[in-house]
């Protein structure tokens, strides 16, 4: 059996953990590794390196930073192919849409090949007599990220692409479900040239997320995952004084107006609710057609393409979907369906107790679709993080509005129109981070910010684009005047430097 552990100080180590988990291959069931959980003493070994490391990282100029990530995404391209399958083998996702994955965050680090643009600061020349004033955006030291299974390379890239780019030192705690990819991510980054220690991986379970968001030699955490957890990573490492964003859950709607094109909705709710067995915080989870018309047309567009899914193992290409990540996901899953029918729903396409043939112990979920789903249920209120997606049905666009803003998350929606004017109101007025016209995954590309709102993100900046940046570097302002603008004596009042102060 596979035995994984972690990357520190520029090598792979065992650890000393006497704690493990098992990585399971979801397509069989079976288990296909053992991942070590990092110890109080592995942990303090990958900050110690990160902090040893980090000053001559910080002290490289950007350029040369810029060309060790030039090289990874060269080393990604290069490796693309058995990076997808291996993360396949451990979540269980299509191995096309492992390459998606993974050229979603590489996208992120061409981005940030962009940072010596990115990273300069403001000058101003004769700010006051003899007086120049000019800012610069250092590192914040060492940061943290903890990502979630669903995507074992994006993530990852999404945090620490950035992270180094700016000078910091990373440390990334990967979802123990899923750990092979960031350590080959990580293996990757040293033959691309960057020095060891600036790129640690540790690999664990809760107890180690609450080791790093109270560990001293962190400044700076980022997180991905469950609402309830991200509230408990965001108070947590605040109040230990670092410096967090935290993303969380999301119930992601479709608005379908009567005027939209029926059979491009149909399809753009296939994709989104079903890609990936829905476990992906941006899924449309709630398809909200507006007017009884517009919703039958929909059920009858979506009933015959969500029975013809073809769900299967990673190593079968022409599957659409494979399984969810383990058997606990399956059976929450399922649950959450049987609670469904329990409360009313009219389920459409039950795919409930799915068996894979020569595949019997996989943790497969058939696609399941509802209508007639009514706001006070469990399935509309819950994030299924599964393969099924609800018909909430409209009587009117302003209700539909409404129950898009009235829900707890507000990651990403949608809108289905031909109508420039509601397309335009509905992306002016609804309380969601972001936004489709026509599109139902509204994931910006890596030079703009991804986060939601509400509560599905803690923190003021989103992660990659501009705000991560911010997030990742501390503006120093310097006031400078050289001796030869200063004249003789001690000022006792406040400095100012317009004529109109001085004459008062």
């Amino acid at each position: 059996m596979r035995k994984i552990g972690h990357f520190i100080d520029g090598h792979m180590v065992a650890g000393d953990a006497k704690r493990h988990g098992e990585v399971f291959n979801p397509a069989t069931g079976e288990v296909d590794a053992q991942v070590a959980f990092a110890s109080s003493a592995d942990l303090d070994a990958a900050v110690k390196s990160a902090a040893a490391a980090q000053p001559g990282w910080a002290a490289t100029n950007p350029q040369r930073r810029a060309r060790v990530l030039m090289k990874f995404v060269e080393l990604l391209n290069q490796n693309m192919q058995p990076l997808a399958e291996l993360m396949s083998r451990e979540h269980g996702k299509t191995v096309a849409d492992s390459v998606g994955d993974i050229t979603r965050g590489l996208e992120v680090a061409e981005f940030c090949i962009g940072i010596a643009d990115l990273q300069k600061g403001e000058f101003t020349h004769g700010a006051g007599p003899g007086i120049d004033m000019y800012s610069m955006h250092q590192p914040v030291g060492v940061g943290a990220g903890i990502t979630p299974f669903n995507f074992p390379a994006m993530i990852p890239m999404w945090m620490g692409m950035p992270a180094i780019a700016c000078g910091n030192a990373f440390i990334l705690k990967p979802s123990e479900r899923d750990p092979s990819v960031p350590l080959r991510l990580a293996e990757l980054l040293i033959e691309a040239g960057l020095p060891k220690g600036v790129f640690n991986v540790v690999q664990g379970d809760k107890d180690v997320v609450n080791a790093i968001l109270q560990h001293p030699g962190i400044q700076a955490v980022t997180f991905v995952g469950s609402t309830p957890i991200a509230a408990h990573v965001y108070a947590t490492a605040a109040a230990h004084g670092k410096r967090v964003q935290a993303f969380g859950g999301a119930k992601n709607h479709a608005v379908i107006m009567p005027d939209a094109d029926i059979e491009m909705a149909a399809d753009a709710m296939i994709g989104a609710g079903y890609g990936s067995a829905g476990e992906r915080c941006m899924a449309i989870a709630v398809a909200v057609p507006v007017g009884e018309a517009t919703a039958n047309r929909l059920v009858a567009a979506l009933k015959p393409r969500v029975e013809a899914l073809k769900v299967g193992p990673y190593t079968d290409a022409s599957s659409d979907f494979g399984p969810v990540v383990n058997g606990a996901a399956r059976d929450r899953i399922s649950g959450l369906v049987d609670q469904g029918v329990k409360e009313g729903a009219q389920l459409v396409v039950d795919g409930r107790g799915l068996q894979m043939q020569g595949y019997e112990k996989g943790f497969y979920v058939g696609p399941c679709l509802f209508d007639r789903v009514t706001t006070n249920m469990d399935i509309y209120k819950t994030e299924i993080f599964g393969p099924v997606l609800s018909i909430v049905r409209s009587p009117d666009y302003e209700t539909a509005l409404a129950m898009v803003n009235a829900h707890e998350y507000g990651n990403g929606v949608a809108i289905f129109t031909r109508d420039g004017d509601t397309a335009r109101d509905f992306a002016n007025r609804c309380q969601i981070g972001m936004v489709g016209v026509n599109v139902p995954i509204p994931t910006p590309l890596a030079f703009y910010g991804f986060g939601g709102w509400k509560r599905s993100a803690f923190g003021d900046l989103n992660q990659h684009g501009p705000d991560s940046i911010k997030f990742w570097t501390r503006t120093k302002t310097v006031t400078a005047r050289w001796p030869s603008g200063i004249k003789s004596g001690a000022e006792f009042s406040m400095p100012v430097f317009s004529e109109t102060a001085k004459k008062t």
